[in-house]
């Protein structure tokens, strides 16, 4: 259940002698060193994050959402906390496909409980980068909430990175001379970008309220790391949105290159169909055999009907080529 629990003073990780379950003495050490508790929890069951929920005196609601863990991105201010839900993204390349998880953080005066849900969004790494810079870790809880939220929307930038390439591809494959079936591809393309979507855009809000200092019990000071967060937050909805964009002009055109393809083939069938027609033609008139037709008694009148019917062949054949008909 538990990933990491640290406590942290003066921007820097302290040494502590207890058990990381002994939630009471945690606080209580970071209380005597002016700092504070970060918790790092990974799916736990309901039981288990109760047992953290009484030790920090976490409000219920946000605990339920926190074990059910299919929330959006959002928000929520409690009396003296505040809960903030993250999506995290993770892209696997063989199967086109955005894989989500979920990070939510209870944040008091004295501690960080961070939950994460899914493979993705491993906080290990924003901890240990946390931790190299005490001038930001300084800044107490709301250093914490700044660098999970960074990482995780870095991860949005590399999972938009990913589908870019795929959009790419999905584009010259379109325009290519060579008949393709991408339809399939373009949609569930356009499926994962509209899961990514629905994890970008809710979280636009909370992070320009942190920007602007406007959330109680965030460092005020914090506000230029979170405008940087911002920043990469509107980088990556942008280019969904353009990625979208694409891959609908790209599905009209895949679209129009199919029609173009089926007149060209009624063309070449049409083409094939005339060269079989016309020599018909011939050998039905030829055929006929009334006594006053002319040629009946011509020595050279099949041979005749033979090279007008070979004649009349080659003739459309190369008048089709020469139209790009076949």
């Amino acid at each position: 259940m538990i990933v990491d629990s640290a406590v942290y003073c003066a921007g820097r990780r302290a040494q502590v002698d207890c058990h990381p379950h002994d939630y009471a003495r945690l606080r209580a050490l970071a209380a005597e060193g002016g700092g504070f508790v970060w918790l790092g929890l990974y799916q736990p069951s309901f039981s288990e994050l109760s047992e953290v929920a009484d030790a920090f005196g976490l409000h219920p609601l946000a605990v339920e959402d926190a074990v059910v863990a299919h929330q959006r991105p959002k928000l929520e201010l409690y009396d003296d906390s505040l809960f903030l839900v993250l999506k995290t993204l993770w892209y696997v390349d063989e199967d086109d496909a955005v894989e989500t998880g979920e990070v939510n953080l209870f944040v008091g005066a004295d501690f960080v409980v961070t939950v994460r849900h899914g493979r993705g969004g491993r906080l290990d790494r924003a901890r240990e980068e946390l931790e190299k810079h005490a001038d930001v870790l300084a800044h107490g809880v709301s250093s914490v909430v700044y660098a999970v939220a960074d990482r995780v929307v870095d991860d949005y930038l590399d999972v938009v990175g990913a589908l870019q390439t795929d959009v790419d591809e999905v584009e010259e494959s379109v325009f290519s001379p060579q008949r393709t079936q991408d339809s399939a591809r373009i949609y569930r393309l356009k499926r994962e970008i509209a899961e990514v979507r629905r994890a970008v855009l809710p979280l636009r809000e909370p992070v320009r309220r942190f920007a602007q200092g406007m959330v109680p019990g965030v460092d005020p000071d914090t506000a230029p790391f979170f405008r940087d967060v911002v920043d990469h937050l509107n980088q990556a909805a942008e280019v969904v949105d353009a990625l979208d964009n694409l891959l609908s002009t790209a599905f009209d055109a895949h679209l129009a290159s199919i029609s173009v393809q089926q007149n060209d083939d009624m063309r070449k069938i049409s083409a094939g169909a005339a060269l079989v027609v016309v020599p018909t033609l011939i050998a039905g008139v030829y055929g006929m055999n009334f006594t006053h037709m002319p040629e009946l008694d011509w020595t050279y009148g099949y041979p005749f009907a033979l090279v007008l019917m070979a004649g009349t062949v080659g003739f459309l054949w190369w008048f089709f080529k020469r139209s790009g008909w076949l």
